[in-house]
């Protein structure tokens, strides 16, 4: 599997992808510029990555402009046609804004920019970001958002929860998912979900940040050797 890293103005987490990508998991990766109109060779076979930051400012509304870069149009027709695209943090935001994944991502209830350390409890190995993981694990990842609070109507809520399409569920550290371990007001502790293919997969928390050693946190590294992992065993 290859990988492209979409980066629009304000982006500013690309080159921690492309660093985790390529030195850390060793795969190969190359940066798309966002009015780039192809993904070039990349092929349904391989991920396109929407990272982290702050794309055209979030003006409007996070991932609204960057929405309509000359590049979501091949991003969208590869995920139509099976591609895997990941989304993280504005990444997310971008691809609810784009209609690839349901509901929408506002602002934190605290009214402030959160940056911290939470845990993640995996609520399914029916996809391929988390096929891998221990579902009894609780994984560390940092967060840094102000618009994270994932919302959709209460029957669209339902049908991600009943079609697994829930990835994970902010939790403590001994897995267990609370009020308390909520920490922007999402829906039923929401931190990412897919799409009803599973090639489509959107998170707030960054497992990039988490992914060596020198940072002194793993975990976030299992989400991309899971990736690899199953895709591997699906081809």
């Amino acid at each position: 599997m290859k990988f492209g890293v979409v980066v629009f103005p304000g982006s500013n987490c690309d080159d921690d992808m492309i660093h985790v990508l390529g030195d850390v998991v060793g795969a190969s990766v190359r940066k798309l510029w966002h009015k780039e109109e192809s993904l070039g060779d990349l092929t349904t076979d391989d991920c396109i990555i929407l990272p982290g930051g702050f794309s055209y400012g979030d003006y409007m509304r996070a991932g609204a402009i960057a929405r309509f870069s000359p590049i979501m149009a091949a991003v969208i027709e590869h995920a139509n046609a099976g591609g895997y695209v990941w989304g993280i943090c504005n990444g997310f935001q971008i691809l609810c804004e784009a209609g690839l994944l349901p509901g929408v991502l506002l602002h934190n209830d605290t009214q402030r920019f959160t940056c911290k350390n939470v845990y993640l409890k995996p609520a399914t190995d029916q996809s391929a970001i988390t096929a891998k993981l221990d579902q009894n694990k609780a994984y560390k990842i940092p967060i840094a958002h102000a618009e994270g609070r994932f919302h959709a109507d209460e029957a669209t809520i339902d049908q991600l929860v009943a079609n697994q399409q829930v990835l994970f569920y902010y939790c403590d550290e001994s897995g267990q998912v609370t009020a308390e371990t909520n920490p922007n007001g999402t829906l039923r502790n929401i931190a990412g979900i897919c799409n009803e293919k599973r090639n489509v997969f959107g998170m707030m928390p960054h497992p990039e940040r988490a992914a060596e050693d020198l940072l002194g946190n793993t975990d976030g590294l299992d989400l991309f050797t899971s990736l690899l992992a199953s895709t591997e065993v699906a081809v």
